[in-house]
C-alpha cells in the first residue's frame, strides 16, 4: 500500500495531466472550455481516480459534458500513464462536483438571513425597552440600610 503522500502527489500529477488534455488535446465539442477540474483523489492503492469536475452552463451542457468524458475516458488515461510513469494506471472515474450548487444553496440561505435580520431591524427601529433600559433589579436605599444593619447584627451575634 502506498503513503498517503504519494497518492496525493499522484492525484495532483492526473488532475494537472487531464485539464490541460481537456483544453489542448481532446477535441470533443461536448468538452470545450465550460468543463473545470475541481479536484482528484486516488485510493490508497493507487488502483482507482477519482477526478471531481463542474460545468458551466445548463443541464444539457452538464449532460453532454459527462457523456464526453466518459467517452475520452481511455485518452485520459493513457495520457495519466504516460505522465505518471507507475506501475499501474490508476481507473479514471468522473463525478460532477456539487460544490457549485451547495454554495448557491448557501448563498441563498444567507440572503434569507439577511433579509429577516433587515426586518427585525426595521421592527425595532422604534422600539423600548420593557423593563426599562437596565434590565437587573437595584436594590433601594432602604434594603441597603436593612442589609447593612443585618450583617452587622449577625457579627455581634459570632462573638
Amino acid at each position: 500500500m502506498a503513503d498517503n503522500a504519494r497518492a496525493k502527489r499522484l492525484a495532483d500529477l492526473i488532475r494537472e495531466v487531464v485539464a490541460q488534455k481537456l483544453q489542448r488535446g481532446i477535441k470533443d465539442p461536448r468538452l470545450g472550455s465550460h468543463v473545470t477540474i475541481t479536484d482528484t483523489r486516488v485510493t490508497g492503492d493507487l488502483r482507482e481516480a477519482t477526478v471531481f469536475y463542474t460545468v458551466y452552463g445548463d443541464d444539457e451542457e452538464r449532460e453532454a459534458a459527462a457523456a464526453g468524458l466518459e467517452s475520452a475516458k481511455g485518452i485520459l488515461r493513457s495520457e495519466v500513464g504516460r505522465a505518471a510513469g507507475v506501475k499501474f494506471t490508476p481507473t479514471l472515474t468522473f463525478v460532477a462536483d456539487a460544490l457549485p450548487d451547495t454554495a448557491r444553496t448557501i448563498e441563498d440561505l444567507l440572503d434569507k438571513a439577511r433579509q429577516s435580520d433587515a426586518k427585525v431591524r426595521e421592527a425595532s427601529a422604534g422600539a423600548a425597552y420593557a423593563g426599562g433600559a437596565d434590565p437587573y433589579r437595584k436594590p433601594s436605599e432602604d434594603e441597603v440600610a436593612e442589609a447593612a444593619e443585618a450583617a452587622e447584627t449577625d457579627g455581634d451575634a459570632a462573638e
